[in-house]
């Protein structure tokens, strides 16, 4: 259920803070060519399937100067980045991932920041004095398509506290609190210690969560790690990793959970959880 603090995670908070970081982020995000046909072909089907949603549904002048007043409410909030990642992403992420062999691939979401700390194979992820939770300890091992393990692969990782909230993205929480960019040695090995993150709902007291309420949806995302994982002459691979027997793995807003993506995580003799996952990528 929802905490003290997470009430503070506002909407305006979080979409404002997810705009600026796509905005700053930009050139590190392969961009589409400006081909005409391309977008004239897009834009147009877009546009006859919205159109056959109207006269499907008879949608009434009311209910399109609603939606015209919601979509504005939208971007004046910045939430644009919230609602296209929870909503529209794991479709975009599932047709152009169609071809990978390797391992399975998800959401990358808004939460994301650059630039975070280097950390070493063996590492522990920043994190405040008496952080809250139960200690987590993530190690795997990543290889090629075929076995080969990948020497100097980087990790990017991060993920929410025990309060389901994202550094950078809720007040309060110290910057790079719970991210890391980790460099796997030369086997290919990594073991990350950190937290285990909490399950989360996406802010409601926005546009977004108007939606939510108003077509009786829930808002929680499931417990999960956040990875990045990049090798020169590799694809990179952003996923999300879950762990089992956790809530919303089925109903998960942002429909991102797979199979093959959920942690079966062991409780050490110290209380310590401990998963491993081995990544594979495929060749450019």
């Amino acid at each position: 259920m929802p905490t003290n603090t997470q009430a503070v995670a506002t909407a305006a908070h979080s979409g404002s803070a997810a705009t600026e970081a796509f905005r700053e982020s930009a050139g590190r995000r392969e961009t589409a060519a400006a081909d005409s046909a391309r977008i004239d072909l897009v834009a147009r089907d877009l546009l006859s399937r919205i159109h056959d949603v109207i006269r499907e549904h008879h949608v009434t002048y009311a209910e399109y100067q609603a939606v015209k007043q919601w979509l504005i409410e939208v971007g004046q909030s910045g939430e644009w980045p919230l609602f296209l990642d929870v909503f529209v992403e794991h479709v975009v992420e599932e047709v152009a991932t169609s071809d990978c062999h390797g391992s399975r691939g998800t959401i990358e979401g808004p939460y994301y920041l650059p630039g975070q700390v280097p950390l070493p194979a063996t590492a522990t992820l920043p994190m405040r004095d008496g952080e809250k939770g139960e200690p987590l300890v993530f190690a795997g091992q990543v290889r090629a398509v075929g076995g080969t393990p990948l020497p100097g692969v980087q990790l990017d990782i991060w993920h929410a506290d025990a309060d389901g909230l994202y550094s950078g993205f809720a007040p309060g929480i110290p910057a790079g609190n719970l991210r890391g960019v980790v460099t796997a040695d030369e086997a290919g090995h990594f073991e990350i210690r950190t937290m285990l993150p909490a399950p989360y709902e996406i802010p409601k007291d926005g546009p977004t969560g108007q939606l939510i309420a108003a077509a009786g949806w829930h808002a929680w995302r499931p417990a999960h790690l956040h990875l990045m994982v990049s090798a020169p002459g590799y694809r990179k691979l952003t996923t999300q990793l879950y762990f089992d027997g956790g809530q919303w793995l089925d109903s998960d807003v942002a429909q991102a959970v797979k199979p093959e993506l959920i942690l079966r995580a062991q409780t050490g003799p110290d209380g310590t959880r401990h998963a491993r996952y081995d990544f594979v990528l495929d060749p450019t």
